[in-house]
């Protein structure tokens, strides 16, 4: 009888609870992001971020009201054709705000959907000024491509003594296109020569592109492509005792690349928004990380932090800042709060200028310790 009269109990406490959780409202958050294709790694990096975050905060005040926060996914498969689509999703499910891409390329190609749907886009790792150009509903939380390859070509001047630099990015690819050009155009104007060539979507033999970079003696490879390639023309350099330093832009920080350069002499740099050190964040992501196989698995198989999954969980609080602000759900008031946002996050504090970007100051160069397969920060460029 005692023991039917305590479980009766507990279902008088735990029912009312369940219930208010029922009758919570809900806003939705669209996670717009990569869970396949070449960039999917590191989409679902950038996702753990925002899920960690989620689980920490899952519930926001808005005029007055708690509503729970609901995380609504859309793969847009690293494809600028499947994006639209997986845009459009989103949209249809009502969200008030989206968060992402990793990948300029696709944060382009989705955003004249969530335009024309008036909902506002915040780019979390997506580089490229095009995602915010001529637009007023695309913010993103990241530096830009000129500031990111203003400071590889620095750094490869300045510090490793290059004189000759051989680029290497992905036909077509907004993301690689740009970076190259904007750190040619800086290499070029510290007095370097500069070689680019490209290399055609699907791409998995790198053999004759680093044949070429060793016939022209180049002091440096700056390749910033995704990590599907990041990681092949890893080990394939390894393969060839190619040993010429290999620079890479945000993309390459994932331990992606650790792993593929696991054991093997190759020498990587690579610039990133974020670097480890062992913070409150740190701890409670990694705890968290580790307290579920799934989590474990989409952050490709350890705890090591990438610098894309602090900058989704910076991006899930300063949404939820532009809810509060907004005191409404819908999208375009949202999107009118976000001009005014600011939030001091694990990266560093956020703001958005007249076109929506975010005011950084400083790039994180890491370079990989082969002997304790991890990264490790060699300096912050341009915050100075």
């Amino acid at each position: 009888m005692k023991k039917i009269l305590a479980f009766v109990l507990v279902l008088m406490m735990v029912l009312p609870a369940l219930a208010m959780a029922e009758d919570m409202p809900v806003v939705k958050i669209g996670v717009f992001e990569p869970a396949s294709g070449d960039s999917g790694a590191g989409g679902k990096q950038e996702m753990l971020g925002m899920q960690y975050a989620n689980a920490e905060t899952p519930t926001v005040e808005i005029g007055g009201t708690t509503y729970k926060v609901e995380l609504v996914y859309a793969d847009n498969g690293s494809s600028t054709d499947k994006a639209p689509s997986a845009a459009q999703k989103l949209v249809s499910e009502n969200v008030s705000i989206v968060l992402g891409s990793y990948g300029s390329g696709v944060s382009i190609a989705g955003s004249p959907i969530f335009a024309q749907a008036g909902v506002p886009a915040v780019g979390v790792t997506c580089t490229n000024p095009s995602v915010t150009l001529g637009n007023t509903h695309y913010f993103r939380i990241c530096f830009l491509d000129p500031f990111q390859a203003e400071q590889l070509a620095k750094f490869a001047v300045k510090e490793l003594k290059a004189d000759t630099a051989y680029c290497l990015g992905e036909l077509g690819n907004d993301y690689d296109v740009g970076l190259i050009h904007y750190f040619k155009v800086e290499f070029e104007k510290a007095g370097g020569l500069v070689v680019d060539e490209y290399f055609q979507n699907g791409n998995a033999d790198f053999t004759s592109f680093l044949t070429t970079a060793a016939a022209l003696e180049a002091d440096v490879i700056f390749a910033p492509c995704s990590l599907a390639y990041s990681a092949l023309l890893v080990e394939q350099a390894a393969a060839q005792n190619v040993a010429i330093p290999l620079m890479g832009s945000d993309t390459w920080d994932s331990n992606v690349v650790i792993t593929a350069a696991s054991g093997k002499n190759v020498t990587i740099y690579a610039s990133t928004f974020y670097a480890e050190n062992d913070t409150p964040f740190d701890r409670g992501f990694k705890t968290w990380i580790n307290s579920d196989p799934v989590n474990l698995t989409n952050n490709n198989g350890n705890d090591m932090i990438s610098a894309v999954s602090a900058m989704g969980y910076d991006a899930y609080y300063v949404a939820l800042e532009a809810l509060k602000a907004a005191g409404s759900t819908d999208p375009k008031a949202v999107n009118e709060a976000l001009w005014n946002v600011k939030y001091e996050g694990v990266t560093g504090a956020i703001s958005f200028n007249e076109v929506g970007d975010a005011a950084r100051d400083g790039a994180f160069i890491k370079t990989v310790d082969t002997a304790n397969d991890d990264w490790k920060l060699v300096i912050v460029m341009g915050a100075e």
